[in-house]
């Protein structure tokens, strides 16, 4: 897919209602999906740049389409909500801020619960879907995800791409030294792996 970008205000089509769309899902836009880049579009891109370490122009260029998970001319086409050349790196950009700290299968599992998440209806249907949610990782909250992902961090995104899912289909994962959430304790924990609990 070839994606007209930059998109800006004035702009107008289906890329832009794509972008709306997403922006609206996410929690970022209040306004009507309707393909035309006026002032509220503009509001929740800059929102939606702030909050993930992006430039914050109002303009989504190739970094915020892709943060956003948008294919762009350069990146080749996308099979089931994951387009390998750019989802490869912010899935190692988030097992990196997530999860560096841990043995490497726990970073395989932390990126296998992204790609669980993008097959699971209840959550956005692509990997920048899933990271950028509102409130779902703390490495995005607190800006680790802006860190240049290791070695490690690549090979396990890659790992996981490839289909090894160590936490056999689980959708959440947390320390329970850190947690702050009080909703994650209702779910039923599977396995732990290094300082992470995973579960359903």
């Amino acid at each position: 897919m070839f994606m007209a970008i930059p998109l800006y205000w004035g702009s107008q089509g289906n890329e832009v209602r794509t972008v709306q769309d997403k922006l609206l899902r996410w929690g970022y836009y209040d306004g009507y999906v309707d393909g035309i880049f006026g002032a509220r579009t503009y509001r929740a891109v800059r929102r939606f740049q702030e909050r993930n370490g992006l430039n914050v122009d109002g303009v989504v260029g190739t970094s915020t389409a892709q943060a956003l998970g948008m294919a762009s001319a350069a990146s080749g086409s996308s099979t089931q909500g994951i387009n390998r050349a750019g989802d490869e790196y912010l899935l190692a950009r988030a097992i990196h801020g997530e999860a560096r700290g841990e043995p490497y299968v726990g970073k395989v599992a932390v990126g296998a619960v992204v790609l669980n998440r993008v097959k699971a209806p209840q959550f956005p249907n692509t990997i920048a879907g899933v990271i950028y949610q509102p409130l779902a990782f703390t490495a995005v909250a607190d800006g680790q995800i802006n860190l240049t992902p290791n070695k490690d961090s690549l090979n396990a995104a890659r790992d996981a791409l490839n289909g090894w899912d160590p936490t056999y289909g689980c959708l959440y994962y947390w320390n329970p030294a850190t947690a702050t959430s009080k909703w994650i304790w209702s779910r039923k924990v599977t396995l732990k792996i290094g300082k992470h609990w995973f579960g359903i």
